[in-house]
């Protein structure tokens, strides 16, 4: 009894000494992880920032908080640059290419995951390959193909590498996802009669949602940011999007960095804010089929 006793006494002292050091290691670990963010953070705060200015101040002072928040040279930006004429066709390219992966994606993964096939793993092969493949390794091929088709200066000739290129990254992550599942629960839906349609639809969509807007988030960033693709194949100035937009805004007002900083800030914000709502979405899209 005094045997156990005194193990337990030392055991308790043992957590107490623990506890203030288990503290500090927490505290140590935010306060370095907020001062990490702050450095990678620094440069869009400035770029803001120097929306708000005019061009010598920015030369003068570039670091001075600016005298007035004023969205003037926002709006300026955006009828100057056409930045709504850009954006929207941004949105249009985006939101086609996002559909098509989500759709494509699911089903692919579901016939990887859950229906297996002659020559799947083959197939499946060919996707991860896709994973390592850099864009500039089948640019000529393909550029030669979309001007045979005459898919340039049109938006089916970004939606389309915009798709096969997302969609190799998205099998993988859906599939993995998929493969987490019980088999229990597709023997358990065939018994009740679910054909591969129902099943898809009624069980294994609902089921991929964090998957899905994972998938969504990485793509419509893809899709958003890409700029080659976006310059080589669209000389229309109608049909340009974000990127390349901007690329002629800055080339042609070069001098006048107030416009070109406020144009920045306009494209970069709404990425921001939609990945700071959406991160939650994001890691346990992720993680959540490592974890089942």
């Amino acid at each position: 009894m005094a045997a156990a006793a005194w193990s337990a006494n030392g055991a308790n002292a043992g957590k107490e000494r623990s506890a203030p050091l288990r503290r500090l290691s927490r505290v140590s670990y935010y306060v370095f992880m907020i001062v990490l963010s702050c450095f990678y953070f620094y440069p869009m705060i400035w770029l803001v920032l120097s929306s708000f200015r005019e061009n010598q101040a920015i030369f003068t002072s570039p670091f001075r908080w600016p005298e007035q928040v004023d969205f003037g040279n926002w709006s300026e930006a955006w009828r100057i640059g056409h930045i709504g004429k850009y954006a929207g066709n941004s949105v249009i390219v985006t939101s086609l290419t996002i559909v098509c992966i989500l759709l494509f994606a699911s089903m692919a993964a579901f016939a990887f995951s859950k229906l297996p096939f002659k020559g799947g793993k083959a197939l499946l092969l060919m996707f991860v390959v896709g994973l390592f493949m850099p864009l500039q390794s089948f640019f000529i091929a393909q550029s030669y193909i979309f001007e045979r088709l005459s898919l340039k200066d049109s938006p089916l000739g970004l939606i389309l590498p915009y798709i096969g290129v997302g969609l190799p990254l998205a099998v993988f992550l859906l599939k993995s996802f998929l493969d987490s599942l019980p088999k229990d629960l597709i023997e358990a839906s065939r018994i009740d009669g679910c054909n591969n349609r129902v099943l898809f639809v009624r069980i294994i969509v609902p089921l991929l949602a964090p998957g899905l807007a994972t998938v969504a988030i990485f793509s419509s960033l893809n899709a958003w940011n890409e700029l080659l693709l976006a310059m080589l194949y669209i000389q229309n100035d109608d049909l340009k999007t974000l990127p390349v937009g901007l690329l002629a805004f800055s080339s042609r007002y070069v001098t006048n960095y107030k416009l070109l900083f406020s144009a920045l800030a306009l494209i970069t914000i709404p990425m921001i804010l939609a990945y700071v709502l959406f991160h939650k979405r994001i890691v346990s899209g992720l993680t959540e089929g490592s974890l089942k």
